[in-house]
């Protein structure tokens, strides 16, 4: 029986996503093709679709994926009122260069984006008013710098880049 989460269910799944993720590393998400896949994990064109509907599904529940794992990476932790947060999230983000990669590649869209904000620390800063603008502010800019770093294969420590967060905050 093909239920949702069988081993050999898992198994297809995965190897399918990690032939999509190798492909984005050298293509856009345009030039791939269920075919492309299907010759690179052996599976056959059947066990695609009986799982996703097509590249931009699989794209989308890739992106929801890694979007997760992120979440769960800062899940009990006080990201935005400690410092060693910032610190934090570069080390994760140079140990796993490819999944961002990935990930930014996938937000064809740009709705999607991997920094989260927490209101608390808006209040704790004293920021009420035009609150909107101000997390929007910071999501874009610290999305931006990550990327930078990301296209520049993440030369700096995360320990600068922790400290250019640390300094571009430090006007508050």
């Amino acid at each position: 029986m093909n239920t949702t989460n069988n081993k050999r269910r898992r198994d297809s799944k995965e190897k399918i996503t990690k032939s999509f993720v190798e492909l984005l590393q050298t293509r856009e998400i345009k030039d791939i093709t269920v075919s492309d896949i299907i010759k690179m994990t052996g599976l056959n064109r059947s066990t695609f679709y009986a799982n996703y509907i097509d590249i931009f599904d699989l794209a989308d529940k890739t992106r929801e994926t890694l979007e997760n794992e992120f979440s769960n990476l800062f899940a009990e932790y006080d990201y935005f009122n400690e410092r060693s947060g910032a610190l934090k999230m570069f080390t994760h983000i140079k140990e796993n260069q490819i999944f961002y990669k990935t990930y930014f590649k996938l937000c064809y869209d740009d709705k999607h984006l991997i920094s989260t904000y927490d209101p608390r620390r808006a209040e704790k800063e004293h920021i009420d008013s035009n609150l909107k603008y101000h997390i929007e502010f910071f999501r874009n800019g610290l999305n931006a710098i990550i990327k930078l770093w990301l296209s520049g294969g993440c030369k700096e420590s995360p320990e600068e880049m922790a400290q250019v967060l640390k300094q571009e905050y430090s006007g508050r």
